[in-house]
């Protein structure tokens, strides 16, 4: 067991690692595909070339490394934990496991309206709305909890700029990029979460 707990730390990272990575190399390698009129789902969608492995390493083992991260803060915290720490932490899991879902539900390109294409805006709109809230009480859970000032600071960052991103910014500016504001941010927060939660207690 405290082997494997030295992982701990670069689980979030492997998972962000994992899905900018694949992000990049497969909309490279995809003819036409344009990052800042396209959107991210469209390398995974139905017919694309390579979809399958896109889904795989950018949705699926991301999002199953980030319920590790989840299930890893969860038994980090301390029996008389805050409602609000314990209650974010299940929402945080339940985010990994929509953002897993997203490659297991592919968006089909060629119909945005069908069914297919539904389950991954489902898929998608239950991660964001299991992250943006699990964030912000962890983080105002972490507040109450001796030396968890960083990571709330950390847990609230993340979930006000990925609410932004996937909720807010899409009025202003093109979709495509505000959708990757939202991935990046909880990116950055998959891979630094673990080890300021290791500093800090």
């Amino acid at each position: 067991m405290h082997t494997l707990q030295r992982f701990d730390p670069w689980l979030g990272g492997i998972a962000a690692v994992l899905f900018i990575l694949a992000v990049i190399g497969f909309g490279a390698a995809l003819p036409g595909y344009l990052p800042l009129a396209h959107p991210v789902a469209l390398l995974g969608a139905i017919g694309v070339p390579n979809a399958r492995a896109f889904n795989a390493v950018a949705f699926v083992l991301p999002g199953l490394l980030a319920v590790g991260v989840a299930l890893r803060l969860l038994a980090r915290g301390p029996r008389t934990a805050p409602w609000s720490l314990r209650v974010g932490g299940q929402m945080l899991l339940l985010s990994g496991l929509a953002f897993a879902a997203m490659g297991v539900l592919p968006l089909d390109a060629s119909d945005i309206e069908s069914r297919a294409s539904q389950y991954h805006a489902s898929a998608w709109m239950v991660w964001v709305l299991a992250f943006v809230p699990g964030a912000v009480l962890s983080g105002l859970g972490e507040r109450r909890v001796t030396g968890g000032k960083r990571l709330a600071v950390l847990h609230l960052a993340a979930g006000v700029l990925v609410g932004l991103g996937a909720l807010v910014l899409q009025m202003v500016m093109p979709a495509p990029l505000a959708q990757r504001l939202a991935f990046v941010a909880w990116a950055v927060w998959l891979a630094l979460v673990l080890p300021v939660a290791r500093r800090g207690r």
